[in-house]
């Protein structure tokens, strides 16, 4: 079997410096233009988690989202980076959330589909915010008299929450498990789901509360009962077996907690 006629290392290293000074994700077909060998696509994936271990333990990652491979600060590295650019992400509404998570779970839809579900008018404005953010699109129109538009999420929204796929959102069942299972043991201990679903994350050993735009301690603050709720190893287990995906930090418990506590 031929040798590549490449070095592999050296490969590696142009990797690592397009990706590391590249403001976007970088598609495989981007970062075959570094070299002049054809590289195949199995072997740049394959040099390319190469690369991934890596950097495993380092206050920096490598993963691959929607939209292509990109270097990223560990989730849990969030709150001192944030002190460098102070200002405050935009908050959402819970209308907002609730429209952008039909969408996400039954798109395409149009607005009155999103209607019929929420029970009630979805506003101009939610659709505009969602636009804004660049997690919604029109992709369409649905061919019925007015011909409405369909609404789907885009890349943004995956890359947002560090997803390749759709595929990789908590399934709508495991959602519904994780907040029955989570209501219950909060109803046995005189606490909100809220309060609960947070000392869950404490926990955890996880200095930062995973809810995209609120400030750790404001959350602390709002839902101070949480640091008196006291979690046997039979709570931390039934909540642990309900949760999708329990091995996944950071950013990506933001659905979850957010099905959880409204925000």
């Amino acid at each position: 079997m031929d040798s590549p006629s490449f070095d592999l290392q050296e490969v590696k290293r142009v990797l690592e410096a397009a990706l590391l000074t590249s403001a976007e994700p970088l598609q495989l077909n981007d970062l075959k233009k570094l070299f002049d060998e054809d590289l195949s696509n199995d072997v740049l994936r394959n040099i390319l988690t190469e690369l991934a271990a890596d950097w495993d333990g380092r206050s920096v990652e490598l993963i691959n989202v929607a939209s292509g491979w990109r270097f990223r600060a560990r989730p849990e590295y969030t709150k001192f980076l944030d002190r460098l650019n102070p200002q405050r992400p935009p908050r959402y509404s819970r209308a907002v959330m609730e429209t952008l998570a039909i969408i996400a779970y039954k798109q395409p839809v149009t607005r009155g589909d999103i209607e019929d579900i929420r029970g009630i008018i979805v506003s101009t404005n939610i659709i505009k915010a969602l636009q804004a953010r660049g997690w919604i699109d029109v992709i369409g129109h649905r061919e019925v008299p007015g011909r409405p538009e369909l609404f789907a999420t885009t890349r943004q929204f995956l890359d947002d929450l560090a997803l390749r796929s759709l595929t990789e959102l908590p399934s709508l069942e495991d959602l519904g498990q994780l907040v029955d299972t989570v209501t219950a043991i909060a109803k046995e201990k005189h606490c909100t789901p809220a309060q609960l679903a947070l000392a869950w994350v404490l926990a955890q050993g996880d200095d930062v509360v995973p809810i995209p735009g609120t400030k750790r301690r404001k959350y602390l603050d709002e839902n101070l009962g949480a640091l008196d709720v006291e979690l046997t190893e039979d709570d931390r287990a039934a909540i642990e077996a309900a949760f999708p995906r329990a091995e996944v930090r950071g950013e990506r418990y933001a659905p979850v907690m957010m099905a959880l506590t409204g925000r």
